[in-house]
């Protein structure tokens, strides 16, 4: 499986790639592996989604969280836009809680941990779960909730519920913002120290202080550089707005409307 793929895209030309998902297409052919899933944690913000390509290469299936319909359908509004399905067909499979998919002799199973975004999912196999935009590495704290359905509350409680599993269990993040004073880019930590040492929502941290804080944080955040053109593809499932009648792609940019 693959998660989270991207699209490469610089915004100041308009210009796309597929160097990077290239990169992990050539990785599992040296491999010798087949890529069955091409998964999504979320609708993502900040960058445009390469599922189309990988899954045009491989045959893979691209499957997100089941309430993406409801997320479609207000974005749709927004972008007046009207060739995207507003009931989650754009994509392969729509994920339940709880449900398991295969994969080799494994099983992914699904996660459902709303609050960044209401149709947030992570991917727990075997001791690894892979946690999308919910927590971050310990000194940098956790996701924004700002987004359209995001919910501090929400988000508190999936985050309780991904450290109550065992304290060994690695947990994968979707990114890194590299907190002041470290200049690396780290990716996995476990349950235990996060538990032990999350800026934001560390072990004796309550519900009502962290909405607070998530709250009062989250008024000071810039919209993300990427979100209008991320959004067009991802509620796709990473398929481009239809050619014009130039025979052009264009991504709209709404004005005034956020």
């Amino acid at each position: 499986m693959v998660i989270d793929l991207v699209l490469d895209f610089d915004i100041r030309s308009g210009r796309t790639g597929i160097g990077s998902a290239g990169t992990i297409l050539a990785a599992a052919e040296r491999a010798s592996l087949r890529i069955l899933w091409v998964l999504e944690t979320h609708l993502h913000a900040d960058h445009l989604s390469a599922a189309q390509h990988v899954k045009a290469a491989s045959g893979a299936k691209i499957a997100i969280g089941d309430g993406i319909g409801e997320l479609q359908a207000y974005f749709k509004r927004l972008l007046n836009v009207d060739d995207c399905a507003a009931d989650g067909s754009e994509f392969d499979r729509l994920l339940h809680d709880g449900e398991r998919l295969p994969l080799g002799a494994s099983e992914i199973e699904i996660m459902q941990t709303p609050g960044h975004t209401p149709i947030c999912v992570s991917y727990r196999i075997g001791d690894a779960v892979f946690v999308g935009d919910t927590l971050f590495m310990p000194d940098y704290g956790t996701a924004r909730t700002g987004f359209h359905g995001g919910d501090a509350s929400a988000l508190y409680r999936s985050i309780r519920r991904l450290l109550a599993l065992p304290p060994e269990t690695h947990l994968f993040m979707c990114r890194d913002c590299k907190a002041p004073g470290r200049d690396r880019f780290p990716w996995e930590t476990t349950v235990a120290e996060e538990r032990a040492r999350n800026t934001h929502i560390r072990e004796e941290v309550s519900e009502g202080e962290f909405v607070a804080m998530r709250c009062a944080r989250d008024r000071t955040l810039l919209m993300p550089a990427l979100i209008l053109p991320a959004i067009q593809v991802n509620m796709r499932a990473g398929r481009l707005p239809p050619a014009e009648s130039n025979g052009g792609i264009y991504l709209k940019l709404p004005r005034d409307r956020l």
